[in-house]
């Protein structure tokens, strides 16, 4: 077995392949199994994965015990001797957000001559989002209710409202119908000029360079400039978004009182 036990960005990534030399001829007389631990994402099991694809990982290994990514997959290539597997997150991390997503982890038999991965699904806490239209989320909130009323460990809710002329005290209204339900319960106000927004991820080239070259700069760090504009501001700015809106509305509809007092 060989594992390392990070995830390399950079030049430290062509310095992994090089390694992958070495253990390929290592693995390739070895008589058994030979099982790789690895926390990197490849290209063929996620878009934004570009560090590797498999045809750069070592070919000799009966096992690919992969990281990183969030979601399950398990790959088989025919230069490859065994399956690259992606178990996932045990749990939905933030960065996932709320969804109705089933999370567990693989348990591997390696008593033959392949490595057959199995997949062992753990009882985690429900997690669910809803979207509605302001005008019918009183519905929506009964369909929900309807839902989640036998479950036996409390979900958290997420509820994602698209509407003009909003009045928060109604939402927070009907929201409360689900306090005695759900562990927590999110809302977020949409509009179709948000949803359909992308200006942070479609940001021309040019703006991102120099976006890039002054963290550079500021973290003295290709690494850590490389991971907060490639890797956490894409994640962060529309959710940021987002609940600057909700923020915006609420004192919106406070001042709106105020006024008429």
């Amino acid at each position: 077995m060989v594992g390392f036990d990070h995830q390399e960005r950079g030049v430290d990534v062509e310095e992994l392949k090089k390694r992958f030399q070495e253990i390929d001829s290592v693995a390739k007389e070895h008589k058994g199994h030979s099982i790789l631990v690895l926390h990197q994402g490849i290209t063929e099991a996620h878009e934004f994965a570009d560090d590797f694809n498999a045809n750069e990982l070592p070919k000799n290994f009966t096992y690919y015990a992969m990281g990183h990514l969030h979601d399950t997959d398990v790959k088989q290539f025919n230069h490859l001797k065994g399956p690259i597997a992606y178990p996932g997150s045990i749990e939905l991390t933030t960065s996932e957000g709320i969804k109705d997503v089933k999370k567990g982890f693989f348990e591997v038999d390696i008593s033959g001559k392949e490595a057959i991965p199995k997949w062992i699904e753990l009882d985690t806490r429900p997690q669910f989002s809803f979207n509605t239209k302001y005008t019918e989320l009183e519905k929506t909130i009964g369909e929900i209710i309807e839902k989640i009323s036998d479950l036996t460990k409390k979900p958290m809710i997420q509820v994602k409202i698209e509407g003009e002329d909003i009045e928060t005290d109604h939402i927070q209204a009907q929201i409360a119908r689900l306090n005695s339900l759900a562990l927590r319960c999110f809302w977020k106000i949409t509009t179709k000029q948000i949803s359909d927004s992308s200006v942070f991820l479609d940001k021309p080239s040019v703006i991102e360079d120099e976006m890039f070259r002054l963290s550079i700069n500021a973290l003295d760090s290709e690494k850590d400039a490389n991971f907060a504009i490639k890797e956490l501001l894409p994640t962060l700015s529309t959710d940021g978004m987002n609940q600057a809106l909700e923020i915006i509305l609420e004192n919106y509809e406070k001042f709106k009182k105020e006024e008429k007092q």
